[in-house]
């Protein structure tokens, strides 16, 4: 079994009790814990793999506690460090009619910012390891050149690059920026794996169609372009593959996406085969798996509390309905 190793923050999620109304109108919340890698590294431990989470928090009871959660779920807790310099992210959640939601964030510096590329030299990686992370560590800050370093290495090995934007425009003052900077990382990627609502502000392009066609030009191996509940397209090879999603009553998306790349890095890792090896029926296969994780985190609150366990997982495929 290959193993996953994701890189940058892992945060406390406060998600209200309230559905519907602003920010300042929310009376109470929930403490859940979250940050887009952490959550990655959970659901794929959760299911049976893997995984390795590479990150900082702080010297502070949420630190502590994201450690534990995360160790509880099964994944590798070594390669987290604590520091006194920063406290851990938090980051306040809005939820809409139908789950859809908003973040303000308290992170100016937080800990996991302050990860120094230091740690990421005691890491040694194979050829058969895969390293996953996202955007929002990519700011000017010590852990984007982590996130450069631990890049470096596992390319050295000939290990998986996963990269997964997940963008949250609201953490960074210069949009153009961000898009910049995504852009400079796509090349580093084997897989790519974008929401379709992202594709334009990640390639300044005019429509989504220009937008992949822009993406599937540069050097990645798989583009995996995710559609909501309406599932996801794989392009591989000059080939692709839909997999319909399925129909659920969401009242919280927080996390699916990270579960979705979760759950599909979880049933390649299983594969004694190079990506380049995969078929059109295997992605299928594996879309289709992670489109029912996704949509069962959907109707729950919260990311990494919100997994189901295998058993959910086979009695959900079983009796749901596709889109």
């Amino acid at each position: 079994m290959k193993k996953v190793y994701t890189i940058g923050e892992a945060l406390i999620d406060f998600i209200p009790h309230e559905i519907g109304v602003s920010i300042n109108q929310v009376e109470s919340f929930r403490k859940k814990p979250g940050g887009a890698p952490a959550n990655v590294a959970a659901t794929i431990a959760k299911l049976g793999g893997h995984s390795t989470f590479i990150g900082q928090v702080g010297d502070d009871m949420f630190g502590y506690y994201l450690k534990d959660v995360l160790a509880e779920n099964g994944v590798d807790v070594t390669k987290i460090t604590h520091t006194r310099e920063a406290n851990t992210a938090l980051a306040f959640v809005t939820l809409k009619e139908g789950g859809e939601r908003e973040f303000v964030f308290y992170r100016k510096p937080s800990a996991d910012m302050l990860l120094d590329r230091k740690h990421i030299e005691t890491i040694e990686f194979t050829n058969s390891d895969i390293l996953h992370f996202c955007s929002v560590s990519l700011i000017e800050s010590e852990v984007k050149y982590a996130h450069i370093e631990a890049i470096k290495k596992i390319k050295e090995q000939n290990g998986l690059v996963v990269f997964d934007p997940n963008v949250r425009k609201n953490l960074w003052e210069d949009q153009e920026l961000y898009s910049t900077t995504i852009q400079e990382f796509i090349p580093y990627a084997d897989v790519l794996k974008v929401s379709d609502d992202e594709v334009k502000l990640i390639t300044n392009k005019e429509t989504i169609e220009e937008g992949i066609i822009h993406l599937l030009s540069q050097p990645i191996k798989l583009l995996i372009l995710t559609r909501g509940r309406k599932g996801v397209t794989f392009f591989i090879n000059n080939r692709k593959i839909s997999v319909a999603g399925f129909n659920v009553h969401s009242i919280d998306t927080t996390g699916a996406g990270d579960s979705f790349i979760g759950a599909f890095l979880y049933r390649f890792s299983l594969k004694d085969k190079d990506l380049s090896e995969i078929t059109l029926t295997e992605l299928g296969d594996m879309g289709t798996f992670a489109n029912s994780v996704a949509a069962m985190v959907t109707t729950r609150n919260g990311a990494i509390s919100a997994l189901p366990t295998k058993e959910e997982l086979s009695d959900f495929m079983m009796r749901s309905k596709r889109v």
